[in-house]
């Protein structure tokens, strides 16, 4: 009796043509519209959100951040189902919760249960980001990692401008409610998508010894990596600055000089496009000129996108918000697949901790820096600066190939 040859060898992962490949590059698109459609459906009508609930623009931004530190704070939690169930079956349980979740969201009485609604929605939707790029680093040759990683970070642009151009103009017409709804049926419909199509894991083994041992011993492991360290804090930093820039960017584009509604307002994040081509742009520029090259050029894009929106001149400050976003997702495209790249032990919790970061820093900074934005557009931009300047030098003289 012969014995497939395919069950006799190590596994190497998918390659680049073969139908699991392809498989799982449009599943973990799919997701990544999924996961961002629905965590960012409130960001493109803040204005909108704090005039009916008649809150301020920092408390507006809570509908955007108690979803992100529900993910940011779920990530780690994951990563332990994960290794006890396996990295698919875990992301598909996380997108059917976040499916429900989305749909209740836009039924909330109230701002409070706004906010709790929202949170949920993170720690659901947290399944994804904290096990995707483990995902690809188990599945995917490591050939062609890097470009997979960048494939799913332009599909989780593609559901941050899809979710937010969406709910603009429902929001126009019938209310944030309808906006939010909107949002969630776009979220629902990607998420069955990828629900379909991402196969059954073949390069995952389930880690010895006990749950927690495993859990703790890859945090510490990766904690403990200089490099790892400077990745997680540039995560922090630089998506911190950028969400806090698209959070309020909305209300200073309502009132003078610019008095744009929010049907128009809300479509700024088709500058996310750049930002879908910027990611895998970066991811094959990476592969041949080396990461920490290609990263530190896109946080210099980013700080000359920032610097472009201080004149209140309409294409300017437009054309420095595509600047902007497409040098801060070429970073991030960059970063999480050297995360994934980098880590010899707890492949899941290395993820989880980047997104522990990287997600952390949008609910602290996305917050925080609209009470920057009170003194004026300039107070928050050169906050924002200061953060990517930060992040510039730490990579700098820290980040090795």
């Amino acid at each position: 009796m012969s014995v497939d040859a395919s069950l006799t060898r190590e596994w190497v992962g998918h390659d680049a043509g073969s139908s699991g490949y392809r498989r799982i590059l449009i599943g973990l698109f799919a997701a990544g519209i999924a996961t961002f459609g629905q965590m960012y459906s409130t960001q493109g009508i803040l204005p909108t959100v704090a005039q009916a609930l008649e809150v301020n623009e920092a408390s507006a931004a809570l509908t955007v951040s108690t979803a992100t530190l529900g993910l940011a704070v779920s990530v780690l939690g994951w990563s332990w189902v994960a290794d006890r169930i396996g990295r698919a079956p875990a992301m598909k349980i996380a997108l059917s919760l976040s499916l429900v979740l989305g749909l209740l969201t836009p039924l909330a009485p109230g701002f409070t249960t706004l906010l709790v609604l929202r949170t949920l929605e993170g720690l659901a939707l947290g399944g994804v980001p904290a096990l995707a790029v483990a995902y690809l680093a188990e599945e995917i040759h490591v050939r062609h990692v890097s470009l997979a990683a960048a494939i799913y970070i332009s599909g989780t642009t593609v559901g941050g401008l899809l979710g937010r151009v969406i709910t603009g103009p429902s929001a126009d017409l019938g209310g944030w409610r309808l906006g939010v709804a909107a949002g969630g049926v776009l979220s629902a419909i990607a998420a069955i998508i990828a629900i379909t199509l991402i196969p059954r894991a073949r390069g995952w083994v389930r880690p010895t010894g006990r749950p927690t041992t495993s859990v703790r011993e890859g945090v510490l492991a990766n904690l403990r990596d200089p490099g790892m360290l400077v990745l997680y804090g540039q995560a922090a930093l630089l998506m911190g600055g950028f969400v806090a820039t698209y959070n309020y960017l909305g209300f200073r584009l309502e009132r003078e000089p610019f008095g744009l509604p929010v049907a128009i307002s809300s479509q700024i994040f088709f500058a996310y496009l750049g930002g879908t081509v910027s990611s895998s742009v970066a991811g094959r520029l990476a592969a041949t000129h080396g990461r920490r090259k290609v990263m530190l050029t896109c946080v210099v894009i980013t700080i000359v996108g920032v610097a472009m929106t201080l004149p209140d001149n309409l294409a300017i400050v437009l054309t420095g918000l595509l600047v902007l976003t497409t040098g801060f997702f070429g970073a991030h495209g960059v970063a999480s697949g050297w995360v994934g790249a980098r880590a010899r032990v707890g492949k899941a919790q290395a993820s989880a901790l980047y997104n522990l970061f990287y997600y952390g820093g949008s609910s602290l900074f996305g917050w925080l820096l609209g009470y920057a934005y009170v003194v004026g557009w300039w107070g928050l931009a050169t906050t924002v600066i200061a953060l990517a300047l930060i992040s510039l030098t730490w990579s700098w003289f820290a980040a090795r190939d």
